[in-house]
């Protein structure tokens, strides 16, 4: 007897440490009506309404999966996900630290490329023809008002002088440009063009040259970018919009910016890169990203990628070919890193990021190629944040509801059952810290609808030891001895508890399989409440009886 009780004690001590350790270490997560949080409604962005409704729906369904992969691995707790109808998706984020870096991660479009970087100098000879179709853009009285109205130096040959402080060949140049243009009939239609213009004093601008300069930090003979002030991006990025400006470009080059801006000698600037117009490799051959530090050189951040065999195939050959060249890593159209190739390169590489990027962008860029690029980019459409007043508010709600029914079962079960009720009022302080261990060990998200399954968990709780008592008062009115009485109770209530309790915890898995995110809280909350009832009231409750019977002989009374 003895040794059984100690037995039970050390269970049942070791299920509140365990409970008690869970709480205070990893804590209970809260929902997003009890700590706050960001509630979006998104809605597919096609503003011309070319989509057709099939479309639209294929791209809601592709979008909740990509959406779905990124949030989960972003680390938020029981976040909501799902669809509103036919063409809305709603999101519902508890408990966030940053709600602008959340909004970046669920509409990043995260498109991947590989592309080669092609030498400057190749591209000099073009930039007077872009400089004309400018001008001939433009005109040179907008230019003037703009401020962009650098002129040429007096020598005509001197565009290289301009950009490299070195005297160019003029009959290279001339005959360069020349064979551009026979090539590209788009670009001798924008030169016949500019040249009209060009005959005037004023067309000898250098708009687009004059914001250019030499990337003297890139390593190499040919750097591969020109440099830009950062106050001439925005400028520039409006010349190259145009589409004089294109249809004056080379056939098959490119040009497109650095991921992050650059200082020098106290100002910044931003890389502009001359890249082959064509990928060679998209992120559609990706299979893993993983973010890391390069120990190597200085800590900082680096994505590793992993691609499958067939660009696997492809990066081994065009590395292979392009040995001492540079290869461009194009996200979202910004340059994020153009390595030299100094060996060939199978299906792993990495992206270096700068040594200024945090090591959050890095997980965040790497955790986006994982997921994949949105189908069609989202319009947010509701945005909503629920603050901790709120939350505060309907915590105190529940807090009270809570307190009032536990009160008043406690009080009944006292009034009515005596020293036994006080043994069940024992018993369910110890299956209330249970329940919220259970929740905390298995991570799971309190909310409202939780709140309100746990009282109903407290009910059956009390419910099994109402069953229990009554018939240990029915075996004491066959006049059975005390302890025999206890023993009979348990052992004639044990089917109608176990019956109870399983098939409610049969409905509460049904619901959370089935369920809408609320009911799912309420029956997380419900399920693991009927397994602590269960453990304590056929094991606490009884173990507590017998410490009482320890103290009272065989022959007393006991109070119940």
């Amino acid at each position: 007897m003895l040794k059984s009780f100690r037995v039970r004690l050390i269970v049942i001590l070791a299920a509140l440490g365990l409970s008690i350790g869970y709480y205070f270490g990893p804590g209970l997560n809260l929902g997003l009506d009890l700590q706050g949080g960001m509630h979006l409604v998104l809605e597919i962005d096609d503003p011309d309404g070319n989509m057709l409704t099939e479309q639209r729906e294929d791209a809601i369904d592709r979008a909740l999966l990509v959406l779905r992969t990124r949030i989960d691995e972003y680390g938020v707790q029981e976040p909501l996900i799902q669809k509103s109808g036919s063409e809305r998706i709603i999101v519902e984020l508890a408990g966030l630290d940053d709600e602008e870096r959340a909004k970046d991660i669920i509409n990043q479009q995260a498109f991947l490329e590989w592309k080669l970087v092609l030498p400057t100098m190749e591209f000099t000879p073009s930039l007077e023809r872009l400089d004309r179709a400018i001008v001939a853009a433009y005109g040179v009285d907008s230019l003037k008002a703009l401020g962009r109205d650098t002129e040429a130096e007096p020598d005509p040959m001197s565009i290289e002088e301009l950009l490299f402080d070195s005297p160019g060949d003029s009959a290279a140049a001339d005959s360069l440009a020349a064979a551009g243009t026979a090539d590209d009939p788009g670009a001798a239609e924008a030169a016949d063009s500019a040249d009209s213009a060009a005959a005037e004093p004023e067309a000898d601008f250098r708009p687009f040259t004059g914001l250019l300069q030499i990337n003297r930090l890139a390593t190499g003979a040919d750097p591969g970018s020109f440099l830009v002030d950062a106050g001439d991006v925005q400028a520039a990025t409006d010349f190259m919009a145009r589409p004089e400006f294109q249809r004056a470009m080379p056939r098959g080059v490119g040009l497109q910016w650095g991921w992050d801006s650059i200082p020098e000698a106290g100002r910044f600037y931003r890389e502009l890169y001359v890249l082959e117009e064509d990928p060679f490799l998209t992120g559609e051959q990706l299979v893993d990203a993983t973010a890391t530090r390069d120990q190597q050189e200085f800590n900082q951040p680096m994505v590793l990628f992993e691609l499958n065999r067939r660009g696997g195939r492809v990066f081994e050959d065009v590395t292979a070919a392009n040995i001492d060249e540079r290869i461009a890593i194009i996200l979202d159209d910004e340059v994020v890193s153009a390595p030299t190739v100094e060996g060939v390169i199978g299906a792993r590489g990495r992206i270096t990021m700068g040594a200024r990027t945090p090591f959050a962008e890095a997980a965040d860029l790497a955790l986006v190629l994982r997921a994949g690029a949105l189908p069609a980019q989202l319009r947010v459409m509701e945005e909503r944040r629920v603050g901790p007043s709120l939350g505060q508010d309907s915590i105190d709600q529940g807090r009270i509801a809570g307190l009032v029914g536990v009160i008043l079962v406690l009080a009944i079960m006292i009034a009515y059952y005596r020293v036994a009720g006080v043994l069940a009022v024992v018993a369910l302080a110890i299956y209330l810290t249970l329940v919220i261990g259970g929740l905390s060990m298995l991570t799971a998200t309190l909310t409202l609808p939780g709140i309100a399954g746990l009282i109903l968990s407290i009910g059956m709780a009390v419910d099994a030891n109402v069953l229990i008592f009554e018939r240990i008062r029915e075996e004491l009115e066959r006049r059975r001895a005390p302890r025999t009485a206890v023993d009979e109770g348990f052992s004639n209530a044990m089917s109608a508890i176990v019956d109870a309790n399983i098939t409610t915890l049969i409905t509460g898995l049904i619901l959370f399989q089935f369920g809408t995110q609320s009911v799912k809280g309420f029956a997380v909350t419900l399920c693991i409440g009927i397994v602590a009832s269960f453990f304590t009231a056929l094991y606490v409750t009884r173990t507590l009886f017998l410490l009482y019977l320890s103290f009272k002989r065989g022959s007393d009374p006991i109070s119940i």
